[in-house]
């Protein structure tokens, strides 16, 4: 007896072992761990290069001859091999959600699959935005007003360690804030709320914006503006976006 074709709304495989699961997970953490180090291999050489890239922004802008220090003794060791093996890490992201997408994705619905690739590449390309918009945008406008803020008496000296975290914690503030049209199309394509349901609760979304923008960054109103608005007006990007996806079954079903 052949048998029964997949219907639509099933997984396209059966359940595995709840042990196969995690097998395949550590396999794939494993890849991910290993793309990661080959990348921060091939760029070691060029740690301290990479850290000045980096530090360009704030550099640029301190007095002429001042210039960033180290409060540690292993601060100019360390702090450039760290910057470099971050930056591997945000190279392998495009790896590191494919894999994420090929552990999931034997449990998926063949509708859910179609949108798929189009999140992926979707969310890849909006984290380098965020982390390209906190580069050329957020950093200059940020440090020109800490740096020129300072008393005439004070000398700007910035400890290269604190530097590199703050940066990092803003690239990835801004890096996971640009996903916000990704999962606002996510809830309104599952069906978990209404596209006119979240329009209802935009004074709460603007709110939360500014809370999770003074978690984040430093705490004076500019910097927490400078996240704040790019991610109320990406959950408005959202919302478009995901009033479309909503109407598009309709219209192909008409």
């Amino acid at each position: 007896m052949s048998e029964q074709p997949q219907e639509q709304g099933q997984p396209e495989e059966s359940h595995q072992p709840f042990i196969d699961h995690l097998i395949e997970l550590r396999d794939r953490l494993l890849r991910v761990l290993l793309v990661v180090v080959a990348i921060f291999a091939c760029m070691v050489p060029f740690a301290a290069d990479i850290y000045d890239i980096v530090a360009d922004p704030l550099q640029d802008r301190l007095v002429e001859g001042a210039g960033m220090i180290a409060t540690e003794v292993t601060s100019p060791f360390f702090t450039p091999f760290k910057t470099t093996f971050i930056l591997a890490f945000f190279i392998a992201i495009p790896y590191v959600l494919y894999q994420a997408w090929a552990f999931i994705a034997p449990g998926l619905y063949k509708n859910e699959k179609r949108f798929a690739a189009p999140i992926l590449i979707s969310s890849v390309i909006l984290f380098y935005a965020g982390m390209a918009f906190a580069y050329f945008v957020v950093f200059p406008i940020l440090f020109d007003f800490f740096v020129s803020s300072a008393h005439a008496d004070i000398k700007v000296l910035p400890d290269i360690s604190r530097y590199l975290d703050l940066v990092l914690k803003l690239f990835f503030a801004f890096g996971f804030a640009f996903e916000i049209p990704i999962a606002t199309v996510l809830l309104i394509w599952s069906g978990a709320v209404e596209p006119k349901v979240l329009a209802q609760k935009r004074a709460y979304v603007i709110v939360a914006c500014f809370v999770v923008g003074m978690l984040l960054t430093p705490p004076d109103i500019l910097s927490q503006s400078l996240l704040a608005v790019p991610m109320w007006l990406l959950f408005e990007l959202g919302l478009i976006l995901g009033r479309w996806v909503r109407s598009r079954p309709k219209e192909e079903s008409a």
